[in-house]
């Protein structure tokens, strides 16, 4: 096989989210794709809620996929901003010629995109912890920690923000930072609150950051982004338990004019999801190397405020399957770096500020309320509808971009 041939074969690393949209994708570019996942049982239950933004609807539909988040997702027509004081800042939704927006537990994206997976006949690997990577010159040998091997013509990384493959393509490659903030959600079977009709609300509380909405059968979702000034793990976080950190909470919220008192005080503690830090991932400067590139998370983790990380990763699968349907593999994952690159980072920055303002200090806070709602009213909404209005040809053929 020479070194500008077609990949016929492919081993993805990581049995997430991108990994088996990545060998969906790959499949019906007709390379035939193998997942890999650490971890040895499927990851069932974990993980808070996310939104699917249309540009991540729209790409899933380019692999006949789409139909799996408006399955399972409940639309969010608008985000409403308000300050702690109760006080309305802003709200905005993409342009109404695009579908809303779809709330998502994750735990329930993953098993839907698991299962289509498997409908597909695109295998699954568990208890399969990547510790190396051979080039052979003519393809890739993965060797896993149980001493077992695989190889394929290339290796895709889709293994998250704490990435192995990323430091064997750039052992200089950057590590995620702890972004100065703790993360809780909840579920709410029942809430006996009046429907949000649609809208999420993000509040900027006094100590604390709180988002929620309430489906039209009274149930609710909610999550908090706590400023923490030292960094702690999942573990750590998760050893501190529920029941500490619901009082922690209500703490944070007592001042607060919003709902987030009544329905944190509300929620029952075994119902609490502690997802642990959130980190911000430095600019990736190498995604490829040799036969290795990566996609998702391990490539452009945009911050959960963004609510584009797993669309943008969603996007970045399909477009690198369109890539390697047409073009020699080095060909196509440059090409498909070009096309990826400038947009996921314009994206990543958008969601950098929006976390600047939840970890605001009360001077910025002040200054934050005052001048977002007129901020807010400059903003032509379609000026932002250039992160949704995103569609992937499917069709089209991937030309190397000079």
């Amino acid at each position: 096989m020479n070194s500008m041939s077609k990949a016929r074969t492919a081993l993805i690393i990581g049995g997430g989210i991108a990994g088996p949209v990545a060998a969906m994708a790959l499949q019906r570019a007709g390379i035939e794709a193998a997942v890999y996942e650490a971890y040895d049982s499927t990851a069932d239950g974990a993980g808070g809620g996310m939104t699917i933004a249309p540009n991540g609807q729209d790409a899933l539909d380019a692999i006949g996929a789409g139909d799996l988040v408006r399955a399972i997702g409940t639309p969010v027509t608008s985000m409403g901003l308000r300050s702690w004081t109760g006080k309305h800042l802003a709200q905005f939704a993409p342009p109404s010629r695009l579908p809303s927006l779809q709330f998502v537990w994750r735990a329930a994206l993953y098993r839907a995109i698991y299962d289509e997976a498997e409908r597909r006949s695109v295998p699954i690997h568990h208890g399969k912890q990547l510790t190396d990577t051979t080039d052979t010159g003519s393809g890739v040998i993965a060797h896993f920690a149980d001493g077992t091997q695989a190889g394929a013509d290339i290796l895709i990384g889709a293994d998250g923000i704490r990435s192995t493959v990323r430091p064997l393509i750039d052992p200089v490659a950057p590590q995620p930072n702890y972004a100065g903030l703790v993360c809780f959600g909840a579920r709410m079977p029942q809430s006996g609150l009046p429907s949000t009709n649609g809208v999420m609300y993000m509040c900027f509380g006094k100590r604390a950051f709180f988002g929620y909405q309430i489906f039209d059968d009274s149930s609710a979702m909610w999550f908090v982004n706590l400023p923490h000034v030292l960094p702690m793990t999942v573990a750590e976080a998760q050893a501190i338990g529920a029941k500490e950190w619901m009082g922690t909470l209500r703490t944070a919220f007592a001042d607060d004019r919003t709902p987030a008192l009544e329905m944190i005080s509300r929620t029952d503690p075994r119902q609490l999801l502690i997802t642990g830090p959130m980190e911000n991932m430095p600019r990736v400067p190498t995604w490829t190397r040799g036969r290795m590139t990566l996609i998702g998370d391990a490539a452009h983790a945009a911050s959960s405020s963004s609510g584009q990380g797993a669309s943008i990763a969603t996007e970045s699968a399909v477009e690198l399957a369109r890539c390697l349907r047409d073009l020699p593999y080095e060909q196509a994952f440059s090409t498909y770096e070009q096309l990826r690159r400038p947009r996921v980072e314009a994206i990543i920055k958008l969601g950098a500020r929006t976390n600047s303002n939840k970890t605001a200090g009360p001077v910025g806070r002040v200054l934050r309320d005052l001048v977002m709602p007129a901020a807010m009213k400059l903003i032509n909404p379609e000026k932002m509808a250039w992160q949704f209005d995103h569609h992937i040809d499917w069709n089209a053929k991937a030309a190397p971009l000079t």
